[in-house]
């Protein structure tokens, strides 16, 4: 055997191996246990990045390894396709969106193919592909008919560059995400999902699923459950409307229900809208308010600002009139659309009224039953009431109660139950999207597509510019003869990517949604991909799933029983600043750094100029920074193997990984080693069989080192998914190899076992070099369909054991005693020993302690 490790020809001819045998297709059968290992798909932006990389091989060796262990596995790739960044490519390089999106396709499936992972390419889709989302289409149709589909004007978070509806987590400091214009509040006609029908089931359903409690927590916070109390405040003053007579609020606080100075309403809100009449200073402040986001940490972070309407609220208690204000920080999307405000137990309200010199009046008594300092902020605990007249001295369950209890008693609240989840918003007014199967007739009639109306395909021979969807300027597109007209508007992307997971089981059934194959793979047992998707995919996911089942398309409940959330690829950053105070970012393959003696970065200077380059610490790969690697280029240079490895070993999946060029060396030197350790073994000779019953020390020590390791692996892999360890220990498995001398046919016998263990638990992480490795141990079988090896208990018992002794809790000594030496002999052993003699001499020995396994402890005196 050659012991040179080449690891472009290897590679080549293991993924030839691959493709040829379809190693990787996946069939359903009801005989295996099935293993779904799903990592979440990339949209098609042009180039892998290290962050696709390392998701992909986490979801790649574990697919790999539950094949190993004789289960049916399933790992399916396709693309997250449609979106706005194919919308702004197409206007920057004037080229159709789709011609854009396919391309970038192709380009990033030969790089994936070129690492070697083991999907299912038989299955592959992207979501732009008509033949999924025409079944899209259909489920919403079907979706209207059940009346989980409506259409109402909403305020919306509106990127007028992008010409389109933004989440609130698209908006970043009060700009859209991709366009960073500033975003506006504006008004139009929605499409929503009826979400919040399904808010208690998908909290409770948390509780059914494998995943880490942060995002657990994320979700559970997201759907917001709290109980409280709406009530309603009286409203007096002139231009009073009907629907505005009672001024109703929703609020968890209601012991604080005596402290209210002033209520709160939205720039949308009814009052806010009467108040304007004969305001036109208000009717500007209206206006100011209808720009920016509607994110909660935009409102959070803002400076309040408000106007008073001119109207009063009367307490529903005391009859008080308090104030009405117009406040920014009030919006008709959450609640009622008003507020009732306490500054004294509310930071919010507190800085609102500091502002604009209103009442603080305090009602809740802090920990020791003084009235709080409120110089500095609000007074936020529980506690008990004080200056709340029959309600003082109750504490938080008993006033809420009583204030309940009497707000209902008069008619003017009832305890509620409320959410913070909104329904899904899932309409998009952009051109590459799934067109909305609707139609609108001429006397307003709206109306879900028939089946034999689906699907509609979206144009893709179009021209696509800043003014927004060529939809809406093709009548050739919209307009379906005597007065009806189709959808102009497009789903959300977070719809295509809400029910992937369940195609991927019978992506080639063109006369179906799903089919019975769907509950053969469902619900997939690991799910991979970053924790900034810890909310809305997961959520949308999961709502999508129980429409699903309720539809009988599937019977489980979720979609994802195990969840792992990958940390990010971070790097080191180097910058200029330049004359106008912006920086100029170099990336670290055009930098070299000098360290100290301990590896620390001291300095940096620019290659290609020799000048110094300031260092900008360590951060996420991103084309700002310009500090990616291009996985290509690491590929081209180390083989895939290394790139594989290097992902796995340099750090635990969930934490974040810090790129290194000399961590890559590493691992390419280390794949070299066991190329050439093997090929050292091979060329010693043939091994004889192994007796398990004539081993010599030394063989023994192998041995039992192996099943050590093997023992290890499988519980870092299988269950603690901590791949960095199983390699950890797989080097020093090989390296006792390496000290191992004994050519015997024995001698052989015992490294041959070890030899075979390090290829096999290295399979699915650096599967092309253990593909040939495999070969060339004599198997006819290919790596791909070896067993998993299994620990051996017998080999890894222990015929001696040493023991720590120490004299007065000070190490004396150390013995090698047999493993199942009595306490008696263990101690006389000890006792023996000629250092323990030395510094018990003259003394009076007290007691003697055996801890069994691990030390002796003589105290004496």
């Amino acid at each position: 055997m050659d012991t040179q490790y080449t690891p472009h020809v290897v590679e080549t001819a293991a993924q030839q191996y691959w493709d040829k045998n379809q190693c990787f297709k996946a069939i359903e059968d009801a005989t295996r246990e099935k293993f779904y290992c799903l990592s979440m798909f990339p949209y098609p932006s042009g180039k892998l990045h290290m962050g696709h990389v390392r998701n992909y091989t986490i979801g790649d060796v574990v697919s790999r390894f539950h094949r190993m262990r004789g289960k049916n596995v399933l790992q399916p790739m396709g693309w997250d396709a449609f979106g706005m960044p194919a919308e702004n490519a197409a206007i920057k390089n004037r080229v159709p969106p789709g011609d854009w999106t396919y391309q970038n396709i192709d380009y990033m499936r030969s790089q994936l193919k070129a690492l070697g992972f083991a999907y299912d390419w038989s299955r592959e889709f992207a979501t732009c592909d008509v033949d999924y989302y025409r079944w899209e289409q259909w489920f919403f149709a079907k979706l209207v008919d059940k009346g989980l589909v409506y259409k109402k004007m909403a305020t919306v978070n509106w990127d007028p560059v992008d010409n389109t509806v933004l989440a609130n987590e698209q908006v970043i400091d009060g700009r859209g995400w991709r366009s960073g214009a500033l975003v506006e509040r504006k008004e139009i006609p929605l499409w929503f999902l009826k979400i919040t029908d399904y808010a208690d089931e998908l909290l409770a359903d948390l509780d059914k699923v494998d995943w880490p409690e942060q995002v657990k927590t994320m979700q559970r916070n997201w759907i917001g459950k709290s109980k409280g109390v709406e009530l309603a405040f009286d409203v007096v003053g002139e231009h009073i409307v009907d629907e505005a007579d009672a001024l109703r609020v929703y609020t968890t606080r209601p012991d604080t229900l005596m402290g209210v100075t002033y209520v709160a309403v939205a720039a949308g809100h009814p009052l806010a809208r009467a108040a304007t009449a004969d305001n036109p200073e208000l009717a500007a402040f209206l206006e100011e308010c209808s720009k920016g986001g509607t994110s909660e940490a935009d409102l959070a972070t803002m400076e309040k600002c408000g106007m008073p309407t001119g109207f009063k609220a009367v307490h529903p208690l005391t009859g008080r009139e308090v104030p009405v204000y117009v406040a920014n920080f009030v919006l008709m999307e959450y609640g009622t659309g008003a507020v009732m405000a306490v500054p004294a137990h509310d930071q919010r309200d507190w800085e609102f009224a500091t502002k604009y010199n209103l009442p603080i009046e305090p009602v809740i008594a802090n920990e020791a039953g003084e009235t709080p300092d409120l110089a500095q902020g609000a007074y936020t605990e529980h506690g008990r009431l004080i200056n709340s007249g029959e309600f003082d001295g109750l504490d938080f369950e008993e006033a809420f109660q009583a204030i309940a209890a009497k707000l209902e008693s008069q008619g003017h609240g009832e305890v509620k139950t409320n959410f913070r989840l909104r329904d899904w918003g899932v309409a998009r007014q952009r051109y590459w999207g799934a067109p909305i199967p609707v139609k609108y007739g001429p006397e307003g009639q709206t109306v879900p597509l028939t089946d034999e109306e689906l699907p509609v395909a979206l144009p893709l021979e179009v021209e696509v510019d800043a003014t927004g969807s060529p939809l809406k300027k093709m009548p050739a597109f919209y307009d379906l003869g005597d007065g009806w007209t189709r959808e102009t508007d497009t789903f959300d992307t977070f719809m295509e990517s809400s029910w992937y997971y369940a195609r991927f089981a019978c992506a080639d059934n063109m006369q179906a949604m799903l089919d019975e194959r769907a509950d053969y793979w469902l619900p997939v047992d690991l799910y991979i991909g970053g924790i900034e998707h810890a909310i809305l995919h997961l959520l949308y996911a999961r709502f999508f799933h129980k429409l699903m089942r309720d539809f009988g398309l599937v019977k489980s409940d979720e979609p994802f029983q195990r969840l792992l959330t990958q940390g990010m690829v971070i790097a080191e950053t180097f910058y200029r600043e330049t004359d106008t105070g912006g920086k100029d970012w170099f990336n670290p393959a055009d930098v070299e750094v000098k360290r100290d003696d301990k590896g620390r970065p001291v300095s940096a200077i620019l290659m290609n100029d020799g000048q110094p380059v300031q260092m900008g610490g360590i951060e996420k790969m991103s084309k700002s920074k310009n500090n990616g690697v291009d996985p290509q280029a690491m590929i081209d240079r180390y083989g895939a193997d290394t790139v594989r490895l290097f992902m796995m070993f340099a750090a635990p999946p969930e934490q974040s990984l810090e790129w290194s060029d000399s961590g890559v060396e590493g691992a390419n030197r280390f794949l070299k080693r066991l190329w050439r350790l093997v090929a050292e073994h091979v060329n010693a000779g043939t091994p004889g069989e192994l007796d398990v019953t004539s081993l010599s020390d030394e063989q023994k020590t192998l041995r039992r080192k192996t099943h050590e390791t093997i023992s290890k692996a499988s519980d870092d892999v299988g269950r603690r998914t901590t791949f960095n360890t199983a390699i950890a220990a797989v080097m020093e498995l090989s390296n006792a190899i390496g000290r191992f001398e004994d050519t015997s046919p024995q001698g052989l016998a015992v490294a041959r076992e070890a030899v075979e263990a390090c290829v096999l638990l290295l399979a699915p992480i650096t599967p092309h070099a253990c593909h040939a490795l495999w070969q060339e141990l004599g198997h006819e079988e290919p790596a791909i369909d070896a067993a998993w090896p299994e620990a051996d208990e017998s080999a890894m018992v222990k015929d001696s054991i040493e023991l720590v002794v120490q004299v007065n809790g000070k190490l004396r000594a150390r013995l090698e005693v047999a493993a199942d030496a009595s306490k008696d002999t263990i101690e006389a052993l000890a006792m023996q020993n000629e250092n323990v003699q030395r510094h018990i001499e003259g003394k009076t020995l007290r007691k003697v302690i055996v801890v069994p396994g691990k030390l002796v402890n003589i105290v004496a005196n």
